[in-house]
């Protein structure tokens, strides 16, 4: 059973519904019916970042993670940090007011910096730890880039490997430049080598990402969650 009902999707925000739908598709094609998560949304609010907020392309896909937090998590909100040269800001998003939401958080950030990941986690891990959930947490992190410091951003994933935290990367851009290699990699760090499970996923959206179907973007958001939940409750790190 989802975490809200249709009806409460239908009456809350109406504009969501058919992602809603599509998302519990995705859930149960997965294995995940009834499975209870938190969910972030982490947005990328680098310099070059400008024209996928322009474009609307951020704003569709925090609706979609909206959408489907609704299966995972009660409280109608997902938590957004942006992140370039520092935390830009730590938001929500929530179902009764989520339309133009992103524009609006925006409206009220200073300048575009760099791409620093290991802040962006450090804050996601802050929070979650803050609120004393006791369900493990799916973060979807979009970037269009590799990271300013590499090498902090893998320590950082390393560490949060003992956490019940799921990192989802999902890349916007050109698939073919090379500021995804660091992704790939980091998508690949030795298990357990490197970290205790693999708590990490990459996919691309390409340059348009919102010509990446619903479903197809459902499909590769939680296709490696439950994988990393059963590696995860091996190793006690989910109850």
């Amino acid at each position: 059973m989802a975490a809200i009902s249709l009806s409460k999707v239908e009456e809350t925000a109406p504009a969501l519904v058919s992602l809603y739908k599509t998302a519990g598709v995705s859930l149960a094609k997965h294995g995940l019916n009834g499975q209870r998560a938190a969910v972030y949304l982490v947005v990328d609010y680098s310099g070059s970042m400008r024209p996928y907020f322009r474009d609307g392309s951020v704003q569709a896909l925090a609706d979609r993670v909206l959408g489907l937090s609704a299966h995972l998590d009660d409280d109608g909100t997902v938590p957004v940090v942006f992140f370039s040269t520092d935390v830009d800001a730590v938001a929500d998003i929530a179902l009764a007011d989520h339309q133009g939401r992103i524009e609006r958080i925006v409206a009220g950030l200073g300048h575009m910096g760099k791409t620093s990941y290991h802040l962006a986690m450090d804050a996601v891990i802050d929070h979650y730890l803050d609120s004393g959930s006791p369900d493990p947490a799916l973060v979807v992190f979009q970037t269009d880039g590799g990271p300013i410091s590499k090498l902090a951003a893998e320590r950082y994933l390393c560490k949060a490997a003992r956490l019940p935290l799921f990192w989802q990367f999902i890349g916007f851009g050109d698939p073919d430049s090379k500021q995804f290699d660091f992704l790939r990699r980091l998508d690949e760090l030795a298990v357990p080598g490197r970290r205790v499970v693999d708590n990490a996923g990459f996919f691309h959206a390409g340059s348009d990402p919102g010509r990446v179907s619903d479903g197809q973007l459902y499909d590769r958001l939680v296709g490696e969650f439950p994988k990393w939940l059963v590696a995860a409750r091996a190793q006690g790190i989910v109850a």
